[in-house]
C-alpha cells in the first residue's frame, strides 16, 4: 500500500485525482503499477486501477491475472472492479472507501456478486486515513 500510496502522490502533479495502485503476484513481487492518467492523457478509463491491470498483464505476457493481488489507495469505481473481475485478481486491497462511486461495498458490491463466475476476496481500510487525507487534501485544495 505504500508504494500505491507514493504513485498516487505522482498523479498530483498531472493535476490528476490522488489513486495509484500496484498488482502484486502470488509471491507479492510488485509486477504492475498504476496512477490515475486521465486528466495527464485525456483518457476517461485513465483510472489507476487500470493502468495497474494492464502494466501486469503486460509483465506476465496474459491478461488473465489469477492468483495476483490488487492494492489500491481508494474503492474501485464500478469499471474499475468489472475489471479487476474479469482479470481474475484473487485478492483486492484497498484503502480509502468511495461513498459516491465505490463498487466493492460503499454504493455497490459489484466484485462479491454471486452471478459472477470469479469473486476475489476483498481486504478493505488498508491505511485509509493516509489515502482518505491525500483525497481531501486535493479537492480541497482544487476548490480554492
Amino acid at each position: 500500500m505504500r508504494r500505491a500510496l507514493a504513485l498516487a502522490q505522482e498523479a498530483v502533479s498531472d493535476g490528476d485525482v490522488p489513486v495509484g495502485a500496484v498488482v502484486l503476484d502470488v509471491s507479492g513481487q510488485i509486477i504492475g503499477e498504476g496512477r490515475n492518467i486521465r486528466e495527464r492523457d485525456g483518457d476517461p478509463s485513465g483510472h489507476a486501477e487500470i493502468v495497474a491491470l494492464r502494466d501486469a498483464a503486460a509483465t506476465l505476457g496474459s491478461w488473465r491475472l489469477d492468483d495476483c493481488t490488487l492494492v489500491v489507495t481508494l474503492e474501485p469505481c464500478a469499471m474499475c472492479a468489472g475489471a479487476l473481475v474479469g482479470a481474475r485478481i484473487s485478492h483486492l486491497v484497498f484503502g480509502a472507501f468511495d461513498e459516491k462511486a465505490g463498487a466493492v461495498s460503499s454504493v455497490w458490491d459489484l466484485v462479491r456478486d454471486r452471478r459472477l463466475n470469479h469473486r476475489p476476496e476483498v481486504t478493505s481500510g488498508v491505511l485509509a486515513d493516509e489515502s482518505a487525507e491525500m483525497l481531501r487534501d486535493f479537492f480541497q485544495a482544487e476548490r480554492a
